[in-house]
């Protein structure tokens, strides 16, 4: 009997993937297929992310990586690690991480606008 284990891979988008809702519709597609794992902006304009699942499902989501995208997005390339066997689920749902520095500038952005109207 042929058994499909839960697989994993990293993936990253290049082209217009930011600011264009690209990464909710990789949570809504994801979700769909029932895969598991997590995407975010990376600082280079690009979205990163990771996927476990079951073979087939994994390759409809690369294709929708691909090939179809947000509406507005305008995928160039997408990159994907070797798949790679798990023994488990390291996740209980995909979801969308934040930012790796959407704190720390918006930080300085509240500092730097209060300290303009206190002088104003």
């Amino acid at each position: 009997m042929v058994s499909e284990g839960v697989f994993s891979c990293e993936f990253e988008v290049f082209g217009k993937v930011q600011g264009v809702n690209f990464r909710r519709h990789a949570l809504r597609k994801a979700k769909t297929l029932g895969l598991r794992g997590w995407c975010m902006n990376s600082g280079r304009g690009t979205v990163k992310g990771y996927i476990e699942g079951r073979p087939a499902e994994m390759d409809v989501m690369k294709e929708w990586l691909r090939n179809t995208g947000s509406p507005l997005s305008n995928v160039e390339r997408v990159e994907f690690s070797s798949h790679r066997e798990r023994d488990r689920y390291g996740y209980t749902n995909f979801h969308i991480k934040p930012d790796a520095n959407e704190e720390a500038p918006g930080k300085e952005r509240l500092d730097t606008s209060s300290s303009n109207t206190d002088v104003s």
